[in-house]
């Protein structure tokens, strides 16, 4: 026999509590009465009082009934032969009226079994006294005193169910805290992505407008520009256009974030020619190395892929501009992807103050959430090394 969860199983219960309940009488008989009236009344009330009890949590209203009457049956019976049972046999029905009580919930069932009991009661005193003259087998006060107590069975079995419903109530109280916490969570986390939203709108958007609108006026005025300063201009509008449409997309997804569809496809793979040419039109110098087939690489490794390229690029022009910069984008023999970024010592100084050092956390953040690992560091010759390398499992496999 298993225990599970600290409670024994139904069967292994019941079968104990049979034990517990019949055995005692079966034990005690001897010493009462060894007749053969008080044995076969003793072992038709027991067979009944088994199934009786086996059924009592499907039917404890039922059940309480057609036990009582199986007692009163067999205490009447052995009284009319001549015949004593062990008072053990009241057990089963303390039992039952426990039962009664926790099982009980309905009041059109209960108050109707108590009442038949009653009359159940009345009958068997009655034929009790019809079918025996000597007082030694009459119902009396041994009767009573074993009936007495029996209301205490019903109270505890009442009071078990109460203080079971009481707990399932400060349960479902808990989970309803539980919920409207999480709720107003999420309306507080909602209404501060609105605040976001709403600034990143009102700083950002603002100026990359107006910032896309004077690189196409410039471009309208392209015959006016030397050449190095068109391609500047080119650049410059795309890149704009590029990062407007990412914007869009960002704040779309802050203010709502269940029916927010991207406007433009998520970059990858794909895309990383074209980012690579914004960086040369840009005066950079990169090279790019990649061995692996985009349509074999999932959606969300590739748009981690492409951030950390972008990001790399953009610290190389920023820390180290006019350095040389090589991308290796290769599949390892381990099962993972590994983008590595490394640029040589920058031609001229850098800006002072560039960036505000949230590049690289975000990068490591990307990886982690992917279950991939991101090394940084300088390089021997003072250039720098970004190293990503991600699990991935190939999509034509």
């Amino acid at each position: 026999m298993r225990v599970r969860d600290g409670r024994w199983p139904g069967w292994g219960a019941d079968a104990g509590l049979v034990v517990l309940t019949f055995v005692p009488a079966l034990l005690s008989q001897p010493y009462v009465d060894t007749s053969g009236p008080a044995w076969v009344s003793l072992m038709a009330y027991e067979a009944v009082g088994v199934v009786v009890l086996l059924l009592r949590r499907r039917l404890p209203a039922t059940a309480f009934v057609v036990g009582f009457g199986a007692l009163l049956a067999a205490l009447v019976g052995s009284a009319g032969e001549g015949a004593k049972l062990s008072p053990l046999v009241f057990l089963p029905q303390a039992v039952l009226l426990y039962n009664l009580g926790h099982h009980g919930a309905s009041r059109r069932r209960t108050v109707p079994a108590v009442f038949c009991a009653g009359v159940l009661s009345v009958a068997g005193l009655w034929l009790n006294r019809m079918t025996t003259d000597s007082g030694d087998f009459r119902g009396g006060l041994d009767v009573l005193a074993a009936l007495a107590p029996m209301p205490l069975a019903w109270a505890m079995g009442f009071a078990a169910r109460t203080r079971q419903e009481l707990l399932a109530a400060a349960e479902r109280r808990a989970a309803d805290a539980r919920r409207a916490q999480a709720l107003e969570a999420a309306q507080a986390t909602q209404r501060e992505r609105t605040r976001i939203a709403g600034e990143m709108h009102d700083v950002v958007a603002h100026s990359l407008t107006l910032l896309v609108v004077h690189a196409e006026t410039l471009r309208a005025r392209g015959g006016e520009l030397p050449d190095w300063a068109r391609a500047q201009v080119d650049g410059l509008a795309a890149a704009g256009r590029q990062s407007s449409g990412e914007l869009r997309d960002l704040l779309r997804m802050l203010r709502d974030p269940v029916d927010a569809v991207p406007l433009q496809p998520v970059p990858g793979l794909g895309e990383l020619d074209a980012l690579l040419a914004g960086h040369r039109a840009a005066d950079g110098t990169v090279e790019l190395t990649m061995d692996v087939a985009p349509r074999s690489v999932p959606g969300a490794i590739q748009l981690a892929v492409y951030r950390v390229v972008q990001e790399a690029l953009v610290n190389a022009r920023r820390h180290a501009p006019g350095a040389p910069v090589r991308v290796t984008v290769r599949d390892t023999d381990d099962g993972e992807l590994r983008c590595e970024i490394v640029n040589g010592r920058g031609m001229r100084r850098a800006a002072a103050g560039a960036g505000i050092g949230l590049g690289l956390v975000h990068m490591e953040e990307r990886m982690s959430a992917l279950g991939g690992e991101l090394t940084v560091g300088p390089t021997r010759d003072g250039g720098f090394r970004v190293a990503a390398t991600m699990p991935w499992e190939r999509a034509d496999a």
